[in-house]
């Protein structure tokens, strides 16, 4: 089949990117062809036409080129690659064929447009190598941050998965099919590149010329082999998709997991960050209430403070000494806020810089940003705290935001090739353009008139249009009355249009200035645009430290507004909570109970028991916000806390079923628990929510026993122990390090009333029936409940008569010269269980 010349064009650039849909520019519009037009039509919900005849017959779809930014958005959040196909030459001017060539490929992790971000998210890409160990770097182009790191656990990188949340992960095509890589297959958009990108000289080779260095050593890859090929096939996919500059990833940072508290999913998800568990959304979340950032920058980066809780005493240190700082100055504060409010997001505007993407209206916002810099370095001059000083030490741009000023007006136009840009008086060659295009609009109104008086023409008008420049409209009432000279040029249903000579004369001196006037606005434009690409390095420091200021003004304002407490940062494992709060439900609660938390090397683990909404999951995980909160360097909702620096908060809480990876909610519950028993250590928190629910009562507390007693053995973690298993009361009597502690409950005539209040000492009380009583169950079923449970409390008790089952097999065991308790088989516990069981089966038949 022969193809037309521009089909045959179209075809080349779709063989070479076969996994894009190609929008390729032909006039007003991008076009897609054959399955492409199929996907775009469907996607963006467009009308599907066709192209040619017969054989040449071609599925089309286009979309007008004014209105690429929303369906481009529509293409990539839907996870398909875009690549963009741009007429090279003015097609006026071109011989032939107009050339076209592709100029970026746009795909879920290489976004810059401000209209698909998420102005508060970063757009995070990421490419995993894995030799013996992982190798990662994670990018955000919209930026400029560049980071990579090297680790040997799996699920360190599931970890790190969950926390950069990016928009694409690469790996190498041999890698793709692998377990793993499936695995994040079903909840991100993965993508390969060739092994070769991830071999070692060609990943050193790339980082080297990107950075013009003739040594990695400088950015702590040095004996870093994996980072750096994970580092090196991230920069060599950015620049084959982007075909443009990428200076605005100017330095690449090493970072060590270690140096960060480890959050997983399931603790991100348990104590509800960044989204609720009810509905998913972002209210009830600990972000929400302390997210008072007043910038984008500032709330992306608060974002990432909040998955990486520090380490670091010193680092937390210096961040809780400038919030104290600005919360002993009122003034300060107000200054600051205020300075803040009128500063753009200059990181995402440095990206679009360098892209040389960026509109005259993006300058503005910079100049307007960058003015305010000198004001918070006066500010800051003073500061007691080092994060403060910091910030009086930023380059101020005066040179940039004066050059930018003289050149761009205040208010210019959106678009770059319409004119309306440049300042009146920058350039006196663009001024004298002006004038005479001004003269002419001034000629062509005096024009009119006078026609109109020579002609007695009442209803005669200069218009225009592309297609026959300036005309006379008249009426074909008073066509009459049109002079012999006029040249006809259009009949209207209602008018003829007419030319004169002379109209197009001075049409031609109109629209050669006005040409002439938008190419030398738009060169003008790309000078100052260039020059302050030279600056990008200190445009992005000056983003960092206002994003850092931005952060801990959020936090001290939380502090003040919620009455939180400076922590105090501890070498030891000692953390101690006096009247702490939670800091999302006491937003909600207008009588929020606080409770006070303590554990030291005599006290390890606590066994809480009580009854079903009485409040022990609040207690929980307030603690282990409380601590996070802390790490993250911010102020603590709690009368006191000491805290020792904890290196794991793991959760076990909640129960739901992980359908979509075929997995119940005992499977799930049971998997995080070994997540937690692998992976725990003598510095880490835990809280467990009534392990062994999700299946019988006897293995349920078997289960519960024996990861408590794993627990307190041979990793003694701080941990929060939730159960309505009340024999797990009996283990403080067995190890050391445990104590029982319960929900106080008020009782009065069978109505109970939920005092929240932690206190020492077990319950064997679980007030089931009450709850439910209280939850609305009808009158007859909770009678019927009594009835039985009086009844069932007249039979044996099961389990203690499993415990005494299980003691008598230790001290059998134990007089055999057995430390401890390898494994107990239900199987042989005697047929004592068997028939206590039957016993209150036939009890309950008989009440039924």
């Amino acid at each position: 089949m022969e193809l037309s010349p521009g089909m045959k064009q179209y075809m080349e650039i779709k063989d070479k990117h076969p996994d894009c849909v190609v929008l390729f520019r032909m006039g007003d519009f991008y076009e897609t062809f054959y399955e492409d037009a199929k996907t775009v039509s469907r996607v963006l919900d467009i009308t599907l036409t066709a192209r040619g005849k017969g054989e040449k017959r071609a599925p089309l779809a286009g979309i007008p080129y004014h209105a690429l930014d929303n369906y481009l958005g529509k293409l990539v959040t839907a996870g398909y690659k875009v690549c963009m196909v741009e007429q090279l030459e003015d097609p006026k001017k071109a011989k032939g064929l107009v050339k076209r060539g592709v100029v970026r490929i746009v795909t879920p992790g290489t976004v810059i447009e401000d209209h698909i971000l998420n102005k508060d998210s970063n757009n995070f890409i990421m490419s995993i190598n894995k030799e013996e160990f992982f190798g990662i770097a994670i990018a955000d182009i919209s930026t400029g941050e560049f980071v990579t790191t090297e680790f040997k656990e799996t699920n360190k990188l599931l970890g790190e998965i969950e926390k950069y949340a990016p928009a694409e992960i690469i790996v190498p095509t041999s890698y793709y099919d692998s377990d793993l890589v499936k695995k994040i297959r079903e909840n991100y958009y993965v993508t390969t590149l060739d092994d070769r990108f991830y071999w070692i000289d060609k990943a050193e080779k790339t980082l080297k010329e990107h950075f013009q260095t003739q040594t990695l050593d400088g950015f702590g890859l040095k004996e870093k082999s994996i980072a750096t090929t994970a580092a090196g096939s991230l920069l060599s996919y950015l620049q084959e998709t982007q075909l443009n500059s990428l200076k605005h990833l100017n330095k690449i940072k090493t970072y060590s997991i270690d140096n960060f508290m480890i959050i997983d999913s399931s603790t991100q998800r348990n104590l509800e960050l960044l989204k609720n568990i009810k509905d998913a959304s972002t209210r009830g979340t600990l972000f929400e209430v302390i997210n008072k950032t007043v910038t984008s920058m500032g709330s992306r980066k608060l974002k990432q403070w909040m998955l990486r809780p520090l380490l670091s005493a010193d680092v937390i240190n210096k961040r809780l000494n400038a919030i104290e700082e600005l919360n002993t100055s009122a003034l300060l504060r107000e200054e600051i806020k205020d300075i803040l409010t009128q500063i753009s997001d200059i990181e995402r505007i440095s990206a679009r810089i360098i892209y040389g993407s960026a509109n005259a209206r993006d300058l503005i916002s910079l100049k307007n940003s960058l003015k305010h810099v000198p004001k918070l370095k006066e500010l800051t001059k003073d500061a007691k705290s080092n994060f403060l000083k910091e910030i009086s030490t930023i380059n101020e741009l005066n040179s940039l935001v004066i050059r930018i000023s003289k050149t761009l007006k205040e208010e210019p136009a959106l678009s770059l090739r319409e004119g309306n840009l440049i300042q009146p008086g920058f350039n006196s060659e663009l001024d004298e353009l002006r004038n005479i295009s001004m003269n002419g609009r001034e000629w062509l109104s005096q024009f009119e008139e006078e026609e109109r008086q020579k002609t007695g023409i009442k209803s005669l008008k200069i218009k225009y249009n592309k297609i026959f420049g300036y005309f006379i409209e008249v009426l074909k009432s008073q066509v009459p009355l049109v002079p012999e000279h006029y040249i006809r040029k259009q009949t209207q249903a209602n008018s003829e249009r007419y030319i004169t000579e002379e109209l197009k004369n001075k049409e031609n001196m109109i629209l050669g200035a006005q040409d002439k006037i938008h190419a030398m606005e738009y060169e003008l434009f790309l000078t100052v645009l260039e020059e302050t690409s030279k600056h990008i390095e200190e445009i992005q420091s000056i983003a960092n430290n206002i994003s850092s200021l931005d952060c801990l003004h959020s936090l001290s304002t939380v502090s003040l507004e919620n009455n939180y407490c400076k922590p105090k940062i501890l070498e030891s494992e000692v953390v101690e909570i006096k009247a702490g709060r939670h800091p999302v439900v006491e937003k909600i609660e207008t009588n929020f109970v606080d409770n006070s938390c303590t554990f030291n090397e005599s006290e390890k683990m606590k066994i809480i028991t009580g009854p079903n909404m009485a409040g022990k999951s609040t207690f929980l995980r307030q603690n282990a916000l409380i601590i996070l909160l802390a790490q993250i360097g911010s102020y603590t909702p709690a009368k006191t806390a000491n805290i020792g620096i904890v290196d794991r908060i793991f959760t076990r809480v909640g129960a739901y079923d992980d359908l979509s990876q075929g997995q119940s909610t005992f499977m799930v519950e049971m998997t995080e628990t070994a997540n937690i028993l692998n992976n725990a250590t003598k510095k880490s928190f835990v809280i467990l929510d009534e392990i062994g629910r999700g299946t019988s009562t006897y293995d349920g507390f078997s289960l519960a026993w024996a990861i408590a007693e794993h627990l307190i053995k041979n990793i003694k973690a701080k941990t929060l122990f939730a159960t309505h298993y009340h024999q797990l009361n009996k283990m403080c009597e067995e190890f050391k390090g445990i104590k029982n502690y319960h929900i106080s409950v008020e009782e009065d005539n069978d109505q109970i009333t939920f005092l929240r209040k932690i206190v020492e000492g077990g319950t064997d009380k679980s007030y089931g029936v009450q709850v439910a009583k209280i939850a609305g169950l009808p009158n007859e079923v909770i009678y019927k409940a009594k009835v039985l449970m009086k009844t069932l409390e007249k039979e044996d008790n099961i389990m203690k008569t499993l415990e005494e089952e299980v003691i008598q097999k230790q001290e059998v065991e134990k007089e055999e010269g057995q430390k401890e308790l390898k494994e107990i088989s239900w199987h042989d516990i005697t047929k004592k269980e068997k028939q206590q069981r039957d016993k209150n089966q036939k009890t309950l038949l008989d009440i039924k």
